[in-house]
Formats: C-alpha cells, structure tokens, sequence
C-alpha cells in the first residue's frame, strides 16, 4: 500500500480517479454525485475559487496498491473557515483566546457546496471497509503530525461518520430541507399531498412570481454558451456581494464546469423583456438534483422562490428524480414541499481540553436539532395522513 498526499487534481488522472465510488455517471454501481467528480473539483482548484490564495491548499490523500489508486479523499489546509456551511468559528474563538492556535486546519469537503455526498472514496468490493478506515487513520494522523488543531469531515453519509465515529471523530448533526419525489407524475400531483391552505398558497404564490411578463427556460448541456456564462455570473456576484461582501466562485470557474460537465448543471434562468433578469444554479446526479445557489438584476414578488425551488421540483418529477437537495438553511422551504433531513460532519480535534469541550457542545447541539427536526416535521405542509406516512 503507498499512500501519497498531493497539492492538485493535476496530480489525479482524471480515468483513475473515476474508477472510485459516486465520483462518475458510468460507474453504475454507486450513485453519482457530481461534486466530488475530477470536473467539479478540479475546476474549483483551475479557477482559483479553490486555491492556496483563497485559502485552500490542496491535500489530497491517495492510497494505491500495485499502482492503482484504490482509495482517496479530497481535502484541503485552511487558514479560516469560510465557505464551509459547518460553523466553527466558536471553536475557534474559544480555542485562540485560551492561548491555542485554531488555524491552520484540514477541512475535508466540497468547497462552498453544502451537498451531501461521499467523503472517504474507495473501490468496491470486501477491501471497502478496510480503506475507509485507513482513509480516516492517515487524515487524523497527518492532523497529528503536522501540529493542527483538527481534521473535519463535512457533509458526509452517515454510514461514513460512523466509520470516522470509530476512529476517534466527534459526529455533528444539523439541518437542511430536501424534496422528496414520491413517484409523482406531475407537479400537481406532489399539491394534492398538501393540506389545502398551503396547495392554495403555492398555486397563487407560483402564478404572482410570473405575473409580471416573466418566463422559465431551463438552460443544460449545450444550451450553455459563454454568453449565457456571463450573465449568470452578473446575477450571482450581485447576490453574492450583498450576502458575503466578496462571491467566492470567479468567473473562470463556469467556463471550466460548462465545458466539463454541461449535462450535468441546470440553469433555472428567467427572462423579462427579451433578457434574463435572474437564474439558479443545480447540478443534477443519478438520483438527485442538487440546488446550489442564485441571483437576480431585478426584484419581483415569489420570484426566488419560482426559480429556487418550485422549478427544481418540476425537474425532479420530469427527470424521475428521487430528490431535491435545497442547500443550507432555510425554513421558509418547509412551506414549499421541503422537509427537514440530517446532515452529518465529524471532527477530530486533537488538544484533549477541546475535545471535551466539543463534545460536550456537541451532545447539547444533537438534541437541540433532533428537537427542532422532530417539531418542523409535525408541523410541515402535508396532508395528516401523508405526514404520518413520511414519518
């Protein structure tokens, strides 16, 4: 077994990393998830949204055996937590004003994508389990070895949390809103599930979002020209520079993906006058149609929530989807058909007073969010039978 640490998706044929579980649409036997894919992750680095300058320094970890890659995870040194979804900044704050220094730390995750998906990649087969555990040693003793404060796994399955779990992670839960697909036909098929004040209020909330002119068109494969590029990215550092002060993805990022992966990315755009004044970003996978984030020129009542999240479940239903993930927060989607889903972290933090504080954070914060799960879920938009049904 040779185990490497590389800087760059360079370093990472492309065919080889392909051959790992969910990272390719022609492995058939995992479920595509196409931000842990060589496209979407070696864009992410090319572009310089993900790179040392923006403070993710690449350390990647590759395991092979008679030259073959057989197990990786993607991770990344960071010099500040931002662009994670998973907050830390009170831990970091608490460690530093009692004299420890946080940062740097390994972050294994999908920058700034708060999808769920696999973490610790590997091969199929009985070695499966094996290489996941290994995965989870090497990146907690690379922790070790190099001086930092902690290795995180974000957004990961829970079958995989439990395996770092084994190893000495601490495991986190929070919250986001997914759609689920219950094999309907048509969209007002999913209404018929809603208790009758909240199907009314999506009908009239969908027909005010329109009213002004407004039209859909759903943008994928080669209907995404650089053209098309262009002004989505103007909708999106608008937004996003009214949201985080500076976007985080640059402009060179949409060219590498639209070239990459084009089948794989929806543009949910829609168009007043003869010019898009607003779109949506989704990246579609075997099963899942995964919303990323949005922007607009111009300001119109419902829009956001037409081209968010009411379209996205339209696409699902059309594409045979099973779900719609939503991205992070957001309880204003509960009303809209989207109930609330764990989402599962782990955390090694190697100082042991840390740690104990942490963990003791940590088995308060659970509660909490498996309470407030439990109470959203009671009071969600369905029919009572059909909650009762979905619980």
């Amino acid at each position: 077994m040779d185990i490497r640490i590389v800087s760059s998706f360079k370093e990472v044929p492309l065919e080889r990393w392909s051959r790992l579980n969910g990272t390719s649409s022609a492995n058939l036997e995992y479920a595509y998830n196409p931000f842990i894919s060589h496209a979407y992750l070696s864009s992410l680095e090319e572009s310089g949204s993900a790179s040392p300058r923006s403070g993710w320094q690449g350390r990647h970890v590759l395991i092979e055996e008679n030259g073959e890659l057989v197990a990786a995870t993607f991770g990344y040194a960071k010099s500040h937590s931002q662009g994670e979804y998973v907050f830390d900044h009170g831990w970091a704050d608490a460690f530093e004003r009692a004299g420890g220094r946080y940062y740097p730390k390994l972050q294994h995750s999908v920058p700034f994508t708060p999808a769920t998906g696999p973490r610790l990649l590997a091969v199929g087969g009985d070695q499966r389990e094996r290489l996941m555990g290994t995965l989870a040693e090497v990146v907690k003793q690379e922790a070790v070895s190099l001086g930092l404060s902690s290795a995180h796994f974000t957004f990961l399955p829970q079958e995989e949390c439990e395996v770092l779990e084994a190893h000495g992670y601490l495991h986190r839960i929070d919250q986001q809103f997914h759609f689920q697909n219950a094999g309907y036909a048509t969209h007002d098929d999913f209404l018929e599930t809603l208790a009758s004040r909240k199907r009314k209020a999506i009908r009239r909330e969908r027909r005010e979002a329109l009213a002004n002119g407004i039209t859909i068109e759903w943008l994928t494969g080669r209907d995404l020209n650089e053209s098309v590029w262009d002004q989505f990215f103007a909708f999106y550092t608008d937004t996003g520079s009214r949201k985080w002060g500076r976007p985080y993805l640059t402009r060179a990022f949409y060219s590498l993906i639209g070239e990459r992966m084009a089948d794989d990315i929806l543009l949910v755009m829609a168009k007043r006058e003869g010019r898009y004044i607003a779109g949506a970003i989704n990246f579609i996978g075997s099963d899942a149609l995964y919303g990323r984030h949005w922007g607009c020129i111009e300001d119109h009542p419902f829009l956001h929530f037409e081209v968010c999240y009411h379209q996205a479940i339209d696409f699902a239903i059309a594409r045979k989807l099973s779900r719609v993930e939503a991205g992070a927060q957001g309880e204003h989607k509960l009303a809209r058909g989207y109930l609330p889903v764990a989402t599962h972290s782990a955390h090694f933090i190697a100082h042991p007073g840390l740690r104990r504080a942490v963990d003791d954070f940590l088995r308060h914060e659970r509660a909490d969010v498996e309470a407030v799960g439990s109470y959203l879920r009671e009071h969600g938009p369905f029919r009572r039978n059909i909650a009762e049904e979905q619980d």
